[in-house]
């Protein structure tokens, strides 16, 4: 392996009711010109179409795939079992609905040798995106940067690990349900607290594609949803988050900004249906904070 030294890398390919993108996701990742080691495919979804079924069925058969089927969708959950299934020392995850513009898995083992860090965060790219080079922008960073640096954040669509590291952490915690808002930053925190390092490496690019139907969109749109499906990330978040005064603040600016977009301004019947959903979502998240985290078991 030209870039990565001894290292061994499995992908895994967390899914939901993508029956159409997951096969043509999975297909890149085989013709990759240097393909990894193993190719783990965390489908929580409930049923396929025949077609897309038999196509799995017979990726796994024939060693190409190991399909894992989940009860339950999670996106947490789902990379915690990628880390207990994987056989490698780096897992590399991906989105379901990417195209590959890189030699995804070299490069991020290139990015690990050359870093030493527990994460490797590559570049992604939208559809409307074009190259940039900001770095952190108004306050947060912009993952189409062209320049390798540490950062103290990530995304989990083109995100690799050092596997038992990972697990060491405690991989992802699980208390961040449906949308999972803010699982990342979490974990992000965790690593970094513990001098973990998280590296950004831009030659690992990929283009997400944001699929409007299947995935987190299953979950409807946070603007125009009385369900807390997207704000109870947040504020459990928050109450994980150190300090007192912090977890307050944030959550009074989140309970009031939440229902004073320019959406809601511009049509004001939604405000008290957002309001209801934030408050649904704080009590969810209480009950998720009183409970403790749902860290990985090995």
């Amino acid at each position: 392996m030209p870039s990565g030294g001894e290292l061994t890398l499995s992908v895994a390919i967390p899914t939901y009711r993508r029956s159409e993108t997951i096969v043509k996701t999975i297909t890149q990742v085989l013709t990759l010109e240097y393909p990894p080691q193993q190719i783990l495919v965390m489908d929580q979804t409930e049923n396929h179409p025949e077609k897309t079924a038999t196509k799995l069925s017979g990726m796994h058969r024939k060693g190409d795939i190991v399909w894992c089927r989940l009860p339950n969708p999670s996106i947490p959950a789902a990379m915690n079992v990628a880390l207990i299934r994987s056989r490698c020392d780096i897992v590399l995850y991906l989105d379901d609905d990417i195209d590959i513009t890189s030699e995804v898995a070299r490069e991020h083992l290139a990015g690990h040798v050359e870093s030493n860090a527990m994460v490797v965060v590559g570049r992604i790219m939208q559809p409307w995106h074009e190259q940039s080079n900001y770095g952190w922008k108004s306050g947060k960073f912009d993952f189409t940067s062209d320049t390798p640096r540490y950062i103290n954040c990530a995304m989990a669509g083109n995100m690799s690990v050092n596997r038992e590291q990972a697990i060491d952490v405690g991989g992802f915690d699980e208390n961040f349900v449906r949308v999972a808002y803010r699982f990342e930053d979490d974990f992000a925190h965790r690593v970094t607290s513990r001098g973990g390092g998280i590296y950004y490496y831009p030659a690992a690019s990929i283009t997400h594609m944001k699929l409007e139907q299947g995935g987190t969109r299953t979950f409807g749109n946070h603007l125009t949803t009385l369900k807390p499906n997207h704000s109870v990330g947040a504020y459990y978040f928050f109450m994980r988050s150190p300090g007192v005064k912090y977890r307050i603040w944030n959550v009074c600016k989140r309970l009031l900004g939440a229902s004073m977009t320019k959406h809601h301004l511009r049509r004001p019947w939604w405000i008290p249906v957002t309001f209801v959903s934030e408050i649904s979502g704080f009590i969810w998240a209480l009950r998720l904070y009183m409970k403790g985290p749902q860290y990985l078991n090995r």
